[in-house]
């Protein structure tokens, strides 16, 4: 299976579905099949982006990093989590692979991406089969407002009418009282 064919689905608002099939060699990166998503659909590629591997219901796996995000050696063992070192055929388990990509953290572009075929000739360099839909522009997607993270992610009931004492904590009645610990130091440590 030197070729790996793969619907690439652009998930977004708009009405009409928009789709590339990309063909890419089983030997061949997750970097290089990020760089042939991004021309398929004209993105430049210069945001950050992670792969996941997925399953039938679309649920986020293992993830693979555009850039070495690892902080020790602990994972050495571990699946790469790079997009440069993981290799397409370590990650195909299924005759059916779904991956998904989100680039650009801020825009969210989500691609939603399922394996839908195999060539017996290595394809040589990934190239784009079909295009199916104009993809939107990279830039059309609201990028999330600064005050959505400062603010918690937009949490309906933060602020509502209650004041924050010294510390950071508001009246917000959470069935605690003090009674709770009223017996706490009654325990010899």
């Amino acid at each position: 299976m030197p070729g790996l064919k793969f619907r690439v689905l652009l998930d977004s608002d708009h009405k009409d579905e928009v789709f590339r099939d990309v063909i890419i060699s089983n030997e061949s990166n997750f970097e290089t099949f990020y760089h042939a998503i991004m021309s398929a659909f004209e993105f430049k590629g210069d945001q950050m982006a992670s792969f996941y591997v997925s399953n039938d219901e679309w649920d986020k796996g293992h993830e693979i990093n555009l850039m070495d995000m690892s902080y020790d050696d602990d994972a050495l063992d571990a699946p790469s989590n790079v997009m440069s070192k993981a290799i397409l055929k370590d990650f195909v388990e299924e005759p059916d692979q779904k991956f998904i990509l989100v680039y650009d953290f801020m825009r969210m572009w989500i691609f939603l991406i399922e394996l839908i075929g195999y060539e017996a000739e290595n394809p040589g360099e990934a190239r784009t089969l079909l295009m199916v839909g104009q993809a939107p522009k990279e830039n059309s997607k609201e990028a999330l407002e600064e005050d959505f993270f400062a603010s918690g992610g937009g949490s309906e009931i933060q602020g509502e009418g209650l004041e924050e004492d010294d510390y950071g904590f508001n009246d917000y009645d959470d069935d605690y009282n003090e009674e709770d610990f009223s017996d706490f130091n009654e325990f010899e440590y």
